[in-house]
């Protein structure tokens, strides 16, 4: 099979031929259609999440059909369309496991980084982590529901009934969660890059009350915040944009070194919290609620061989929406 792979880190992935790999016990083969293309690969690729598998296949937003069932397996057959999430493997048992905080699992594995991922023809995963993929959802538009669409659900759940949030970072988790918040109800106010015109207006576009620059005071208090881009300035800067009694959520898996602020800006029972991976339940909520607002994602699609490019695009702030590769063409 095709797979693009890390060899060194900070350096660019190369196009190689790998075997199919064999799916083993309560494991599929998944012919993969498309992977989304996550900030969070970024981070992988970069060398700033610490002791990836080398080499790697990254991609955690992957879309495909079963095409071979390991021994045990049970909820699927073949020929079934799956996504595979981030959160690959947890061990079932620990503390965070039995009590439903399964994203907090200490020896939890995952998909594009201790796992081989999607930037493949063909992947392998564990049938009780992957999820169905509702039907009215097309392969490519699908993709980024499963990390983009997962986290960014997470991480709104965290904002409580805040009816005022703004965004800080416009990208592909942003451009679905403002759908989830304005399909409950609330008031989104975006926030950009500086200079991001296009951006601002992309986020007006999708419903946003207000979009401008992360440099700018919203025209009324935000009642919570979700930071999405990997930026640590942000922080202070958010939790003055709030109210007291406000949250501000970290939703990234990374984030540059957060500077300090005056203890003023968290007083007031301001909250600062990070959202860390995902549960299952999240995905199944999720994905149900998904085809009822309906959400509508908006792709950039690569060949899996211009994975780089993609990669560079999203460095670079390039991409509206979100980067998607297709890999069956």
């Amino acid at each position: 099979m095709r797979a693009m792979i890390l060899e060194t880190l900070g350096q660019p992935l190369k196009l190689v031929d790998l075997p199919i790999p064999q799916p083993r016990a309560n494991q599929v083969l998944i012919q993969v259609q498309c992977c989304g293309i996550c900030r969070t690969d970024l981070h992988v690729v970069d060398g700033e999440l610490p002791h990836p598998k080398l080499p790697l296949v990254p991609g955690h937003q992957i879309v495909g059909t079963i095409a071979r069932l390991g021994e045990s397996v049970q909820r699927f057959q073949i020929g079934d369309r799956v996504g595979v999430p981030w959160l690959g493997q947890t061990c079932r048992h620990c503390h965070y496991c039995q009590t439903e905080r399964e994203n907090l699992c200490d020896n939890a594995r995952f998909t594009g980084y201790q796992l081989d991922g999607g930037y493949a023809e063909y992947a392998v995963a564990d049938e009780r982590f992957c999820f169905p993929i509702p039907a009215n959802y097309a392969d490519l538009q699908a993709a980024p529901l499963l990390c983009a669409g997962l986290i960014g659900y997470r991480a709104l759940r965290m904002t409580g009934t805040a009816q005022r949030i703004g965004l800080y970072g416009f990208g592909a988790a942003a451009h679905i969660v403002i759908q989830v918040a304005r399909y409950q109800g609330r008031q989104v106010f975006g926030f950009t890059r500086p200079g991001d015109v296009e951006g601002q207006q992309f986020a007006r576009g999708l419903g946003a009350v207000w979009a401008g620059s992360s440099e700018e005071v919203p025209p009324e208090p935000l009642e919570a915040a979700i930071i999405f881009a990997p930026v640590g300035a942000l922080v202070p800067i958010a939790l003055k944009a709030v109210e007291k009694g406000g949250v501000v959520v970290c939703a990234g898996i990374h984030m540059s070194e957060i500077p300090a602020f005056s203890y003023d800006l968290l007083w007031g029972e301001r909250v600062l919290r990070s959202v860390a991976n995902l549960t299952r339940q999240d995905g199944v909520e999720f994905l149900a609620i998904a085809p009822q607002i309906p959400i509508a994602t908006q792709v950039q699609v690569f060949p899996l061989e211009q994975a780089n490019s993609a990669l560079t695009a999203l460095r670079q702030g390039k991409i509206q929406g979100a980067a998607v590769l297709s890999i069956a063409g």
